[in-house]
């Protein structure tokens, strides 16, 4: 399988799997940011995966900036919106199929 098929499977993941947590506490509590945020770091081991993924989605940004520019990929705004809507499990394979398809036109 190519490497731009996996991607797009996993934009797909990255998308559908995180919305499968959150939607459920959505029509549950509605958009009850203080919940939300109480929740989040309800315990130690919650903030760590949280840092993790805010420190992570920084990087990618710079990463996304950085190769955007050198190859020159068109719609680099996509995966900022999936980064917003979703984030990194979207993003990143979002980036990389985009990434992938730079690099076939160019090859």
């Amino acid at each position: 399988m190519k490497p731009k098929t996996i991607y797009l499977v996993l934009c797909f993941v990255g998308a559908v799997l995180p919305y499968w947590q959150f939607v459920p506490w959505l029509m549950q509590h509605g958009m009850n940011l203080p919940l939300f945020s109480r929740e989040l770091f309800a315990n130690r081991i919650s903030p760590f995966f949280g840092m993790d993924v805010l420190v992570s989605a920084l990087v990618l940004i710079v990463v996304m900036r950085v190769e955007s520019a050198r190859l020159n990929i068109p719609r680099r705004w996509l995966p900022v919106l999936g980064l917003l809507t979703v984030g990194v499990s979207l993003c990143l394979p979002l980036f990389l199929y985009l990434r992938e398809s730079r690099l076939e036109e160019v090859r």
